[in-house]
């Protein structure tokens, strides 16, 4: 049962994130490609997908760890870590010097909060 409309679109959103990041990992192999190109990869073509009418959504706890979850397993495979690897996800953000998912989310509210206070 959806408990919620956000519920669904986050589902749905994270499902063509990781169909997306599969597809990257598979054709750009950490091994052959640079980080920095993999990175801007990721910014360039899943994240905008996600990040997509994302200011009207309830995040919950565990919709904060689905999102987490798909936007380390494609970094953590750039960074070259495997699941055995004792790295905690801020230290493999950390490394990558990239901006986690959800600050950029919570930036997104911010600013279509403020956008909606301005309006008349």
């Amino acid at each position: 049962m959806i408990s919620y409309e956000g519920e669904l679109d986050i589902d749905n959103k994270l499902h063509n994130v990781l169909k997306i990041t599969g597809f990257l990992n598979n054709v750009f192999r950490p091994q052959e490609t640079l980080q920095k190109t993999r990175i801007k990869l990721c910014n360039t073509l899943s994240l905008p997908i996600l990040l997509y009418c994302s200011e009207a959504w309830t995040i919950k706890a565990s919709d904060a760890r689905r999102i987490t979850a798909a936007e380390l397993k494609y970094m953590r495979r750039t960074a070259g870590c495997t699941w055995t690897d004792y790295k905690t996800n801020a230290q493999s953000a950390k490394e990558l010097k990239i901006t986690q998912i959800l600050d950029k989310l919570l930036e997104y509210k911010r600013s279509w909060i403020q956008h909606v206070n301005r309006v008349p």
